[in-house]
């Protein structure tokens, strides 16, 4: 599957409508001459647990790339057995000790047999469309109280951030100050550069491609602009007395790493996004970069242990980059359960990430109507059971960057923002600075700035300080019990519990003012989320959290604490029982119950029914009902209090 810019979306309609075709290119294997190879293990056959399930149950007998994961790095002797059994090692992936190659089904046997090899899966890829219409312009700092951040001259300021996305096409409100001189020069002079583009354009003060066959790292599609204007845009385009309203990133002032790893059609693979997050630990301490943002994703196919994406992600949390991983836009799968529960997407079912939901503001600045956007995925996540997301954040029709000729704006010309939304007398025309995407790609930007924030006022701070103090300040105070958006005659139902909302809405505000009121001092551990343990015998569900976590039982960094007390009850043995007013766990709800922890739900770690149900077969029937339609059709929203 190729990785995809999380964007999704043209939002909930609530006010948009929602549509993508989710492409699945078929896992393709084949032959090549047969070549006759000693095993590492003699006379023993290839352990199964050591080759992914997608890649071992496809019929074909085609090369295919694949990462072939070592527990220590790859010998000389290791790396020549590819070669020697006719495959092409194609490019090291030396942050998690392993390779990338083309590789054909009879030489994986020959490959897992070596006890060095811990996994092989293939450079997964996925692409998807979208399609809506726009009313109105929503809002993204006002949410999150940054504009009370900014005025305590905390803007990013020196704080890098990699984006690793379809790349960034340098636009004025990405430029130091208001103002940049000539947009074309400045665009000629990024197209003439080859693959790698050091040197400030603005506050982009670094570039490179990973796109393979492509030697330039702009922006041929138009998702990484838009993230980068949500997480770093000073609003240049629109500020002054014409204005009545600005369009800002949460942190105008911050520094952009772009790392281009989607190409013109938004698709990339797992290899690539790796080697980006591999460059961007290494040019952490030269451009000060403390965060990562990850705006894209693929679905579940192994342990996040296993997962190389995932192994990628949290050898840069280890080196001391916060990594914001986009949830995934499938909450309107409702092909498991019928209410999008066990949707999260890869690499945000990572313990370790700061894994982020969209919220739906309703076109006004404070959060008390907002109400998650329905098709934000859902937890806990599959196979691991990581009860995410961590938090929520602004992602329906928000207004960000486009540039000329700018393909996703082009090619969707329903996407777009009036001049008359922020100038006043404005024509009632789209602006050709800005345009509006819905998904939890944006929600992503928007958290991504709002962390160069804080790390610019504490500075000191860890990624698991960093996350934790996050989940602890974030707003869970107003939330309704739960809300439903029917849409073409589909209700899609929310609760608002932990699988959904996570600790609960961004304040950054009160994050920044608990870090430094805390002397930037937090337990010490890791900020791993927690997981969903269900014990049959009871019919309890249980959080438990990891022994290195910092959670404690009690207190402020207590699980319910984080969660708020309404999203748990203690158990007997000291964890914490899930459970919510609306008893979504219970057997009052049966068909949720039922459906995540029977015998054929999503649970079945090896289950291909289990597979299937969750994501479908390679039909029409099957992508429909996973990313929905794209005609159009009534759109109703109900919210309970």
């Amino acid at each position: 599957m190729q990785l995809i810019y999380r964007n999704s979306y043209l939002g909930d309609s609530e006010i948009a409508r929602m549509s993508r075709s989710l492409f699945r290119l078929p896992v393709v294997l084949g032959s090549l001459v047969a070549v006759t190879a000693t095993s590492f293990a003699s006379g023993s056959s290839a352990p199964s647990n050591k080759i992914a399930p997608d890649l071992a149950a496809s019929s074909s007998s085609a090369a295919q790339p694949v990462i072939i994961q070592y527990y220590n790095p790859p010998s000389p002797l290791e790396t020549g057995l590819l070669g020697l059994l006719g495959g092409l090692l194609k490019d090291v992936l030396g942050t998690i000790n392993a390779v990338v190659a083309d590789i054909t089904p009879k030489q994986l046997t020959a490959i897992a047999a070596d006890p060095n090899v811990k996994y092989i899966s293939p450079d997964r890829s996925l692409s998807a469309r979208q399609a809506g219409t726009i009313t109105a312009a929503e809002f993204t700092s006002e949410p999150i109280n940054a504009p009370a951040v900014w005025q305590q001259g905390y803007k990013g300021t020196n704080i890098g951030v990699a984006v690793i996305d379809s790349g960034i096409t340098p636009v004025p409100d990405l430029a130091l100050n208001p103002g940049l001189p000539s947009l074309n020069t400045v665009t000629n002079l990024l197209s003439s550069l080859s693959e790698v583009a050091p040197g400030a354009n603005g506050r982009i003060v670094y570039s490179q491609n990973f796109v393979p066959n492509e030697h330039d790292a702009l922006d041929h599609f138009g998702h990484g602009t838009h993230v980068a204007g949500l997480i770093a845009g000073n609003g240049a385009q629109s500020s002054g007395r014409q204005y009545f309203r600005t369009f800002t990133g949460s942190a105008p002032n911050a520094n952009l790493i772009n790392l281009r790893v989607l190409d013109e059609n938004g698709a990339g693979s797992d290899s690539a996004v790796i080697a980006a997050i591999e460059q961007a630990i290494a040019l952490k301490n030269k451009y000060n970069i403390r965060v990562i943002n990850l705006s894209l994703g693929r679905p579940v196919y192994e342990s996040y242990k296993l997962d190389p994406l995932c192994q990628a992600v949290e050898q840069a949390w280890k080196a001391g980059i916060v990594v914001i991983v986009a949830a995934g836009n499938d909450g309107r799968d409702l092909n498991l359960n019928p209410e999008g529960y066990g949707t999260i997407d890869a690499p945000g079912n990572d313990p370790y990430a700061l894994t982020v939901g969209a919220m739906n503001t309703r076109e006004t600045a404070t959060i008390h109507d907002d109400i998650i956007a329905s098709y934000s995925s859902k937890g806990p996540s599959f196979i691991d059971h990581v009860i995410k997301p961590d938090v929520v954040a602004p992602g329906n029709l928000v207004t960000s960057l486009q540039y000329s000729q700018d393909s996703l704006a082009e090619n969707n010309p329903s996407f777009y923002t009036l001049y008359s939304f922020y100038l006043t007398k404005g024509a009632e025309t789209p602006s050709q600075s800005y345009f509006p995407l819905s998904g939890t790609s944006m929600a992503t930007g928007v958290t991504s700035g709002a962390i160069a924030d804080l790390l610019q006022a504490a500075p000191k701070l860890t990624p698991d300080q960093v996350k934790a103090l996050v989940m602890v300040n974030a707003d869970r105070s107003y939330f309704p019990v739960s809300s439903s958006v029917t849409d073409e005659g589909i209700v899609y139902r929310a609760n608002y519990d932990v699988f959904t909302i996570g600790a609960g809405y961004l304040d950054i505000a009160a994050t920044i003012n608990a870090a430094l009121a805390h002397g930037q001092s937090v337990p010490a551990g890791t900020a791993m989320s927690p997981l969903a343990v269900y014990n049959q015998g009871s019919g309890n569900t249980t959080a438990v959290i990891d022994p290195s976590a910092l959670w404690s039982t009690t207190g402020l960094w207590s699980a319910s604490s984080v969660y708020g007390s309404h999203a748990f009850s203690t158990s007997g043995n000291g964890n914490n029982a899930v459970w919510g007013s609306t008893a979504l766990w219970g057997k009052s709800d049966p068909d949720a119950y039922t459906a995540l922890w029977g015998k054929t739900a999503l649970w079945g770690k090896g289950d291909a029914e289990a597979e299937t149900a969750l994501w479908g077969k390679d039909t029409t029937d099957a992508q429909t009902a996973l990313w929905g339609k794209s005609d159009s059709g009534d759109v109703n929203v109900t919210v309970q209090y």
